[in-house]
């Protein structure tokens, strides 16, 4: 493995320039979904953990969209810290993101869900996500009664479903370093606002 050693002269005062600069440099690569993280949620009793996709992020944090009736949304309504870890692995870098999830406003989820393919905003439609279903049939059969419901329409926007930003507190940049010797720095950010910045151990 040749990877340039990071140094903090390498990153931005500002978290969300740094991310985008990985972002981008995660793009350019032959990964199929760069913006594949992993979310973890807890009730404060169970944590759980799964892949979703991040659609955007902004200077707020990092949005997500899903059904509001799934598992994760309902282990956030009880428990609004969040981790997100983004892992490239053909760059040896990783990104782990510490902070709050907030509901988007409808007119942002509306604004996302008008951009998606109909297909999936007939699928958003007609799962109850994380629900126990008897078979796939079900499925099948609701996405036929859904498809009729909306034949020759615009499929407006269910009110199951809608977005989360993680709004970050803490964000930490790691880069693999020969010897298991690797670069992390972590951005920590005050209660009046402001980003520290801090190397941290292998």
């Amino acid at each position: 493995m040749n990877v340039k050693q990071l140094d903090q002269t390498d990153l931005s005062p500002d978290p969300f320039l740094t991310f985008e600069s990985w972002f981008s440099s995660a793009s350019e690569t032959d990964i199929d979904e760069p913006n594949a993280m992993s979310l973890a949620t807890s009730d404060g009793v169970e944590v759980s953990v799964r892949m979703v996709l991040m659609k955007y992020w902004d200077a707020e944090g990092f949005v997500f969209f899903t059904n509001y009736g799934s598992r994760k949304a309902q282990q956030i309504s009880k428990n609004s810290r969040a981790g997100l870890l983004f892992y490239w692995e053909c760059l040896h870098r990783q990104v782990r993101i510490e902070g709050v999830a907030k509901r988007v406003s409808a007119a942002e989820s509306f604004k996302y869900f008008a951009t998606r393919p109909r297909g999936s905003q007939l699928g958003a439609w007609c799962s109850e996500q994380s629900t126990t279903i008897s078979s796939r049939e079900v499925l099948s059969s609701k996405l036929e009664e859904i498809k009729r419901k909306f034949a020759n329409r615009e499929i407006p926007l269910p009110s199951m479903w809608g977005g989360f930003r993680v709004v970050p507190h803490r964000i930490e940049f790691w880069q693999q370093g020969e010897s298991r010797l690797h670069d992390r720095f972590v951005y920590e950010r005050s209660d009046q606002g402001a980003w520290s910045i801090h190397r941290l151990a292998p």
